[in-house]
């Protein structure tokens, strides 16, 4: 990716590239790569996945064995939202690059990850009161009433969003009614910009393999207590965005079998829309994720000491 402040290039050490970002998959073995990193470089590790970002579910999670900065650092009860993060994230990242260190992004939430490096503007949020107001225009009018109401606020929104996605539809309307769009001139989102040079690195697994990890993974979960953490997490209070953290409502309230195939299932479908973000990502280098990790992190340290 090509830098917005390249002139301003942090010195780190044991890399000719400031930062390295680690995006691919869950279960495609990132932890393992990044913890084999650290081994060959002045490294730390930030979090780029908004599950982790929560305190109280490491096991759900899948929270990193090594230290890793913003993980476990939000209260249940806190929302969390991309700007949060962002801020978050880049204070992180500076930090590190101040301290002459190589942040190693690592994660699978790929808005987030976008975030982390770079400086795009986000969406304002909606305003107190907007969003069940809006919510209630879609439901008392029907899909079909809201979507050409889109229309005529704003076409090319309204072009990209399906009638009965009440979701986009209801946010569209809302940044329309802020004088911002769902559809911005210009999509920072998929440009090659970055605060920092900076290697992307995606791991990427067969997807066979992958499913096989994640039904591992899961069954590894149940052993280590998950169903005590989810309970316990669900028993208090929680904020709308730590209810939505993939297998907490699942754990905590199904018949253990049910909850398995839930989450196993609810995982896979995220593993295969986290692959076609990696395919989406600009300037990215893809590796192999199905071979030791020590392997593809001395090869990440070597497109790295490239520049």
């Amino acid at each position: 990716m090509r830098s917005s402040t390249a002139s301003s290039r942090p010195q780190t050490a044991g890399t000719d590239v400031p930062i390295i970002a680690l995006f691919g998959p869950t279960a495609a073995g990132k932890t393992a790569v990044a913890g084999a990193l650290r081994e060959h470089l002045a490294a730390e590790i930030v979090s780029a996945d908004s599950a982790a970002l929560y305190e109280g579910l490491p096991i759900l999670t899948a929270a990193p064995g090594q230290q890793a900065r913003l993980v476990g650092v939000v209260p249940l009860t806190a929302e969390v939202s991309v700007g949060k993060y962002q801020r978050l994230a880049h204070q992180a990242i500076d930090e590190t690059l101040a301290a002459s260190r190589v942040p190693i992004l690592v994660g699978g939430t790929g808005l987030y990850f976008r975030a982390a490096l770079s400086d795009f503007e986000l969406p304002p949020p909606p305003a107190p009161g907007e969003r069940e107001r809006w919510g209630r225009v879609y439901d008392e009018g029907g899909p079909g009433q809201a979507h050409a109401l889109l229309a005529g606020r704003d076409p090319e929104a309204a072009a990209r969003v399906h009638a009965n996605d009440r979701r986009r539809v209801i946010r569209a309307l809302e940044l329309a009614e802020a004088g911002s769009s769902l559809a911005p001139p210009k999509d920072r989102l998929w440009d090659d910009d970055t605060r920092h040079p900076t290697l992307v690195v995606g791991l990427d697994v067969p997807a066979a393999e992958l499913d096989l990890r994640i039904e591992v993974r899961v069954q590894e979960m149940v052993e280590s207590g998950v169903v005590d953490e989810a309970r316990m997490a669900w028993a208090g209070p929680l904020s709308a965005t730590a209810r939505k953290v993939l297998g907490l409502e699942e754990f905590a309230t199904l018949p253990l079998d049910e909850a398995v195939e839930a989450v196993v299932a609810a995982t896979r479908r995220l593993a295969r829309y986290q692959r076609k973000w990696l395919r989406r990502l600009p300037a990215v280098a893809t590796l192999a994720g199905d071979r030791p990790p020590e392997e593809t992190a001395a090869e990440i340290v070597a497109l790295a000491s490239r520049g």
